[in-house]
């Protein structure tokens, strides 16, 4: 019984691991987003119910899918142990939901929506890219303190000086914030600066080096910050991807040395036998 198991489990890990099944799951993956995208549109009742077919056929496929790498498993418990196993297994099980009922309609199709994510697990280099960026969030978040103490400053000071020139913009730290904000990504900032400047001929001083700090310094170590994470996650996954290569190349050599074992007994049983029948009268 154990064996006719461990058969079924090789042969489900050979057909999870076959590149043909890979891209199917990948265009199935494709293919639910574009059949989600379809039911934001008027149709008529025919491919409305299409539409519906489909979307369960989708959902049976993740289902199976999803199945056929926990049956793989040696031990079941190991599937739960991967983050984005763990992951796929709730957009799986989420999908689940009914789509029929008045009050889970909605939550369904919500729901559904999420399973576009699935490339996200079923592509490496997109799990190095969102590995990277989660390991970079503590960084970019030191950074992004700092950003708010810059606009902070800043805030209070436009707020001082520019209140009486314009008070929509610099009424009070929160507004001027969002007015530096507008600042900082280049939305007609020049017009703010050209107001103020017919008061203050040198505020042209602010909003330079407000803009030197906050677009150039600011945003580059923050694409510093999620370069270096991702060389470090590449450099991870390399690593990762040479033990397992190591670690085949080991199972290779023992199961060469065992059969070169077996190859020898048999070599020294029938030289025994040979010896045996020459002394034979």
């Amino acid at each position: 019984m154990s064996s006719a198991i461990q058969r079924l489990q090789n042969q489900l890990f050979e057909l999870h691991s076959n590149k043909l099944f890979e891209f199917t799951v990948i265009f199935i993956i494709v293919f639910s987003a574009l059949v989600t995208g379809a039911k934001t549109y008027e149709i008529n009742t025919t491919l409305d119910n299409a539409v519906h077919w489909l979307d369960w056929f989708i959902t049976l496929f993740f289902l199976f899918e999803v199945s056929i790498r926990i049956i793989a498993e040696p031990r079941t418990l190991d599937f739960f142990k991967k983050g984005w196993n763990v992951f796929d297994f709730i957009i799986v099980a989420a999908s689940l939901v009914p789509v029929d009922g008045n009050e889970t309609v909605l939550l369904a199709r919500l729901l559904r929506i999420f399973r576009v994510l699935r490339l996200v697990s079923v592509i490496p280099e997109l799990r190095i890219l969102i590995n990277s960026l989660l390991k970079a969030l503590p960084r970019m978040g030191y950074i992004a303190l700092l950003m708010f103490i810059i606009f902070y400053i800043y805030a209070a000071i436009g707020s001082f000086m520019f209140e009486a020139i314009n008070h929509k913009l610099w009424a009070n730290i929160s507004i001027a914030m969002l007015t530096l904000f507008r600042v900082a990504t280049f939305e007609d900032w020049t017009d703010v600066m050209y107001e103020t400047m017919e008061v203050y001929p040198l505020s042209w001083i602010f909003y330079l080096t407000f803009i030197f700090l906050t677009a150039f310094v600011f945003l580059n170590m923050m694409i510093g910050v999620v370069l270096d994470a991702m060389q470090r996650e590449q450099n991870q996954s390399e690593q990762e991807r040479d033990d397992t290569e190591a670690e085949e190349v080991h199972s290779i050599k023992a199961e060469i040395s065992e059969v070169n074992a077996k190859l020898d007994r048999l070599h020294t049983l029938l030289e025994q036998q040979t010896a045996q029948q020459t002394q034979k009268p």
